[in-house]
């Protein structure tokens, strides 16, 4: 800059005209040209089960989140920005690869809908192309803070397969896993709860009918073989041993902590959890501030169960969950003041969502331990309803982003792919879909309407819904195809469950389709019908061409979360230690502990 000022005097001597275009140039808004920025720093947040109703620039008057606002007023708020899935699992492979994630497999077919063990099979294919590798070579530093839930190994305890550095990551810190109530010992269990209830009662059964058995043998009401009576004893043993040695250690085998390749903490020790997340964040931040660098602070906040260090308990209006969340927010700060430090504001694409919408059935008793979703109906695991998909989205980079921007356009956690990649240098990858679109235009204001014409909500691999997009008018249409029973009928969640379904006997189908038209029904209270609305028949039929040339775009893949998959396999587990006796504490003279 300083040489184009030198040099005006000679400019201004040499023509008269110059003097008009340097006032139109002084007139023109001051932002800086993306492509004058070469490979700018990114900084993804990423928030675990946060509704959108829960952040105070989404409309919460509650909760304080004064840095997550602060980022908004500072840039551009999207106001339908949408998950690919409404589960941890899905939506992050989605976010990793820019494609909808029965593309990669990482949609199930079943129940089980997410990555169940550390010692599991399934994850994040080896042929997937992450941002983070693209980014890698294009010279970044990668990191990946906080939570992975893609998987870890395929054949072995050591093959790491699926595990970050795999996937183009230089350096990871936290859980391979997620976080789950299971983690904190005075937590009741969370971890396929009612299946573990069925698993007790069975062998309750089995036990209380060996020893009847044994009884009527030893007191003569019964004539049984003691070989009988040996084998169902034996029976009963290897019947609990089977679901024991996986259910009833997994604070050991799915809470752990790992640096790189290495396991720290087995389990982990969850009062420090927060405090070496975020200094190993800021210490990512400073020892690669002189590079280009990636930065992805999967956070395990607001997922219960809403680990919370002492000085923020009691501190908001909504309990445990308010003060996690008030952490979360503090976290934020935190990572954006050592931005500030090292001078890397100006040149850093700072991001910040949620994986999904909150979860409206996580309580123990009179406690509410999952999010808000403002005006939305539905929640996490809901594929269809826009409370289980609709999320935050800010995006902050000063001098390029117009600042105080709100964009109510459709857009996508997929987006992010695209968007970081191009402005990195690289090239997405051409012999695939990527479902995701370069968002850099419509942040920047060059256009007015977002690429996305039809985003498709799926429920596992079924699919619930499809939003379309009408540029022309910009209405935007959503047809349910599958809907969630709720249960206790109209609650608006599926409480007796947990979860609400994706098929089966807990979804409806709908022929016609339910219609709705979100700009002016955000809530979904009121679906149209052909007596109601002109276009009805209209909207349906389009929605259903684009529907099937989606379908052609698919091919099958293996399914990374079948049910043979997801199932614990000892041989596959992670281990600080020799197996089965995995312990160690490597953080508990780390100076990083203390905040």
């Amino acid at each position: 800059m300083a040489k184009s000022l030198a040099s005006l005097p000679f400019l201004c001597f040499r023509s008269p005209l110059v003097t008009p275009l340097i006032f139109g140039l002084l007139l023109q808004a001051p932002f800086t040209q993306a492509s004058t920025i070469t490979q700018p720093n990114f900084v993804l947040l990423l928030a675990d089960d946060l509704g959108i109703g829960d952040v105070g620039c989404y409309g919460n008057d509650t909760i304080r989140t004064p840095n997550i606002d602060r980022l908004a007023k500072e840039g551009v708020k999207l106001t339908q920005h949408i998950a690919a899935a409404p589960l941890c699992t899905p939506s992050r492979a989605a976010f990793l690869t820019g494609r909808y994630p029965l593309r990669s497999g990482m949609d199930a077919v079943n129940d089980y809908r997410v990555i169940f063990w550390n010692a599991g099979s399934g994850g994040l294919p080896a042929n997937e192309t992450t941002f983070a590798k693209i980014l890698q070579h294009q010279g970044y530093s990668t990191g990946l803070i906080g939570k992975w839930h893609q998987g870890v190994n395929c054949e072995s305890r050591n093959d790491h397969c699926h595990h970050p550095l795999k996937h183009g990551f230089d350096y990871f810190y936290g859980m391979p896993f997620t976080l789950i109530s299971d983690c904190q010992p005075t937590e009741t269990p969370e971890m396929d709860r009612a299946f573990r209830r069925k698993l007790w009662l069975s062998t309750q059964m089995i036990g209380l009918i060996t020893l009847t058995a044994v009884l009527g043998r030893l007191t003569g009401l019964i004539s049984v073989h003691w070989k009988t009576l040996t084998c169902l004893a034996g029976f009963s043993l290897l019947f609990f041993i089977s679901w024991f040695s996986s259910y009833g250690f997994v604070r050991y085998w799915n809470c752990i902590m790992m640096r790189n390749h290495g396991i720290t903490e087995q389990p982990m020790v969850t009062d420090r959890t927060t405090s070496l997340i975020l200094r190993e964040s800021i210490s990512f931040i400073e020892r690669n501030k002189d590079k280009p660098f990636l930065l992805f602070l999967s956070f395990l906040h607001s997922h219960t169960p809403l680990l919370t260090t002492e000085k923020f308990l009691g501190r908001s209006r909504h309990g445990l969950y308010g003060d996690n969340v008030e952490e979360m927010d503090w976290m934020v700060g935190q990572v954006l003041d050592a931005i500030d430090k090292e001078g890397l504001k100006e040149t850093t694409l700072v991001y910040f969502a949620s994986d999904h919408g909150g979860w409206l059935e996580r309580q123990e008793g009179e406690r509410q331990l999952g999010g808000w979703n403002g005006i939305y109906k539905g929640g996490k695991s809901m594929g269809g309803w826009e409370g289980g998909i609709r999320v935050p989205g800010i995006f902050r980079w000063p001098g390029v982003l117009p600042a105080g921007t709100v964009i109510a356009e459709p857009t996508s956690l997929m987006d992010i792919y695209p968007t970081v990649v191009h402005l990195a240098g690289g090239e997405v990858p051409q012999d695939r879909v990527i479902d995701g679109r370069d968002l850099l235009p419509l942040l920047r204001g060059a256009v007015a309407r977002s690429e996305h014409e039809f985003l498709f909500h799926y429920c596992g691999v079924h699919l619930h819904a499809v939003r379309w997009h009408q540029k022309d008018t910009g209405a935007v249409w959503k047809a349910h195809f599958m809907t969630p029973i709720f249960s206790p009928p109209g609650a608006g969640a599926c409480y007796d469950r947990g979860f609400c379904p994706c098929f089966g006997e807990g979804v409806t189908h709908h022929e016609p389709p339910l219609l709705f038209e979100l700009s002016q029904d955000p809530s979904e209270a009121t679906p149209l019908s052909a007596a109601t609305e002109p276009l009805f028949d209209t909207v349906i039929r389009k929605i259903g061409r684009a529907i099937e040339e989606h379908r052609r775009t698919l091919t099958p893949v293996p399914e990374q979360l079948s049910v043979s998959n997801v199932v614990w396999k000892p041989w596959l587990q992670p281990c600080c230690g020799t197996f089965p006796f995995c312990w160690c504490d490597k953080e508990g003279d780390n100076k990083l502990v203390d905040l």
